[in-house]
């Protein structure tokens, strides 16, 4: 078939499987130039198909020549509809690995059930033993907890009071106003439950029971705080809590590990499109500033670019550095003040007039795309292309 982008809204309800597979290999091309790491050889990505998650499997297994096991939640193509994304990524991904011998698995299924968990403790049990790092980097609006049963839901909104401030449209280019009704009790408190730290202790609890964790293991799951403009809805509006329960998590996780010298870690990421931040009101006008700026500056980073970094110079450095609240900094250039002073300057000039000279929405556009498998050069978006792509080492 013929694939094209098809949106609504924030998300492409297609993917291009030749696109997505190129996507990972430009990836792993970029780690490779970047030398080996002495990091971490057996590993374990919750969340390893889009994004962070699998930006980190693939420095993983091609900057430390890790063997690794993923576990996601994707959706496989039947007849005539594509896959999502990340089933695409994670064939691809499988597929170079096995060219360079490289150990890699996957499971496909909720990482939030005590049946996935199981399953994976199983895998790596039979296949290699222990790991010695695991990544957390699940995204997922719902969770339906495995003790309770209940389906809890996170919302974007802000806490006490309703906020207002402009946004973008970033496929037509309109900036407008938007306005966020504050969130109530419930609302927090489910956010926490879906994107806190309580999944991602479960995992650590059952893996250190199970003797799947080596001596010195050390986990670390990805965070985000960002400028005073994007503040009132992220870090201190529902999501906010959710991370700060997450942060407090990995203190609770170092603890438990204590015994076997485990350390946990969360890391604080760059702002970068991902499905996910799409659908986060002033995020896509923020970052599409951002963009130009850092891009100018000679300093803009995308998903692979902050992991390759992670892992050289944070995880596997001589030492890691943290800040006062013991965590990992890789958005540290983002954050810089000149970077930040310039934003705050362009953010009161920016409209939908403007913002094709101030900002690089041409940019954010093609990130966007480029998740999907769209926009990438050497491929032929008109061929008649197979959407029936396997992932070979699926277990489901």
């Amino acid at each position: 078939m013929i694939i094209e982008p098809r949106m609504r809204g924030f998300i492409c309800l297609t993917a291009h499987p030749k696109g997505c597979e190129q996507n990972v290999k430009n990836q792993i091309a970029y780690v490779k130039s970047k030398g080996t790491i002495d990091g971490a050889k057996r590993v374990l990505v919750i969340g390893a198909s889009t994004g962070f998650g699998l930006a980190s499997r693939i420095t993983s297994a091609f900057g430390c020549h890790a063997s690794t096991i993923g576990v996601f939640f994707e959706k496989p193509a039947s007849e005539g509809k594509t896959a999502s994304p990340g089933w695409y990524n994670s064939a691809a991904f499988e597929q170079e690995a096995s060219k360079e011998g490289l150990y890699a698995k996957s499971i496909n299924g909720d990482a939030f059930s005590s049946e996935i968990k199981q399953q994976t403790i199983d895998l790596i049990k039979a296949d290699l033993g222990q790991v010695d790092l695991v990544i957390y980097s699940l995204a997922s609006p719902v969770r339906l907890h495995p003790v309770t049963g209940v389906l809890h839901r996170s919302v974007l909104k802000p806490i006490g009071a309703t906020f207002s401030n402009k946004t973008v449209d970033f496929h037509t280019g309109n900036v407008s106003q938007v306005t966020i009704e504050p969130a109530n009790q419930d609302d927090i408190d489910n956010t926490v439950v879906v994107m806190g730290g309580e999944d991602w202790s479960m995992w650590i609890d059952e893996m250190k029971k199970a003797n799947v964790l080596a001596e010195g293991a050390m986990t670390v799951a990805y965070s985000y705080i960002g400028p005073e403009v994007t503040e009132a809805v992220y870090r201190k509006g529902t999501i906010g809590r959710a991370k700060d329960h997450l942060e407090a998590t990995a203190f609770e996780i170092t603890d438990n590990l204590k015994d076997i010298k485990g350390r946990a870690y969360v890391s604080v990421n760059k702002a970068l499109v991902t499905q996910a931040s799409s659908a986060i009101p002033v995020i896509p006008l923020y970052i599409s500033l951002l963009y130009k700026i850092m891009k100018e500056k000679g300093i803009h980073e995308g998903c692979i670019e902050q992991m390759q970094r992670l892992y050289s110079e944070r995880l596997y450095s001589a030492a890691i550095p943290l800040d006062e609240k013991g965590r990992i900094r890789i958005d540290d250039w983002e954050m810089r003040d000149d970077v930040q002073s310039k934003v705050s300057e362009l953010w009161s000039q920016s409209n939908t007039e403007t913002l094709i000279q101030i900002g690089d929405l041409a940019g954010y556009k093609q990130d966007f795309l480029n998740l999907f498998g769209f926009g990438f050069e050497g491929v032929d978006y008109l061929a008649d292309t197979n959407e029936l792509v396997n992932v070979m080492s699926i277990n489901e």
